[in-house]
């Protein structure tokens, strides 16, 4: 089974990965949305996601950074 949205360490690592000379601190919640249903490791309904969801995704990739 793959990722699901409160997975957000493991989305972020998968989002450094995939695209490592982006600034998570410029991207826009629809794009890290797209991105992240993009993902071959993503399994779960892309209805259930939220700002929320989507805040801390981005708060565990810019930590990551750091």
């Amino acid at each position: 089974m793959g990722y699901r949205w409160i997975d957000s360490q493991e989305l972020a690592l998968e989002l450094m990965e995939k695209h490592p000379d982006v600034d998570p601190f410029k991207l826009h919640f629809t794009e890290l949305r797209e991105w992240i249903l993009a993902l071959d490791s993503f399994d779960d309904d892309p209805n259930h996601c939220g700002e929320r969801i989507l805040e801390a995704i981005q708060l565990a990739w810019m930590a990551e950074m750091d």
